[in-house]
């Protein structure tokens, strides 16, 4: 592969790793706003009228800054009934023509985020509640996901074509290893601490855990 392209699935995936690894923790602050809020109202009788919009910010900002991670560790979702049942390398194949439809949606979503974005600063538009806050940091947070999903898709489209000349580009982020084969170590380690070796390796995983045989 060019080496634009493996610098580009370098830095997007260090960037989408990084954010995701930082928004893990909203969660708790999700939990600690929640808390908070029954904690004044049920034993301090004093109600708080923002908790429950700020846990559904912090659950929005949650779930779309940590799109692309999700998409990078291969953890999403997905009905693979015909899928599972291909050889490792046509996965990727199957990948790389999926993945086109997966850009075209994420293009059009982020245009649509951008101009909702947009809409909402120009207007100071805000939410239609007894704390009337702001939209716009929401919003801004939005765009920024999805672009960094976007982003994240297109790296993975340079992956699946890599996976399906048999080569290997950007399968070693220890998340991602740990999510499809239940280790953080290389397939190099691997196979130097005595586990199957590449070819073995190879029939007995997934498309993505095969990705240390050589080629």
């Amino acid at each position: 592969m060019p080496n634009c392209i493996r610098l580009f699935v370098r830095y997007v995936d260090a960037v989408n790793r990084l954010v995701g690894r930082v928004v893990l923790y909203l969660v708790f602050v999700m939990m600690a706003v929640l808390l908070y809020s029954a904690v004044s109202r049920y034993f301090f009788h004093s109600p708080v009228i923002w908790g429950v919009e700020m846990a559904q910010f912090c659950m929005v900002a949650y779930y779309l800054l940590g799109g692309g991670f999700a998409l990078l560790v291969n953890s999403h979702v997905r009905m693979d009934v015909f899928y599972g049942r291909l050889k490792w390398r046509n996965q990727a194949k199957m990948d790389v023509f999926t993945s086109f439809f997966l850009v075209v949606y994420l293009v059009m979503l982020l245009y649509g985020g951008l101009s909702s974005t947009w809409y909402s600063i120009e207007f100071n538009q805000r939410n239609n509640t007894a704390w009337g806050p702001s939209l716009a940091p929401i919003k801004i947070l939005m765009a920024i996901g999805i672009a960094l999903t976007l982003l994240q898709s297109i790296s993975e489209f340079f992956k699946a074509v890599a996976r399906s000349r048999g080569l290997l580009l950007g399968e070693e982020i220890p998340e991602r290893l740990i999510v499809e084969t239940g280790s953080a170590e290389p397939a190099e380690d691997r196979e130097s601490a005595g586990m199957p070796d590449g070819a073995a390796l190879a029939s007995e995983l997934a498309p993505a855990h095969a990705l240390g045989s050589p080629r």
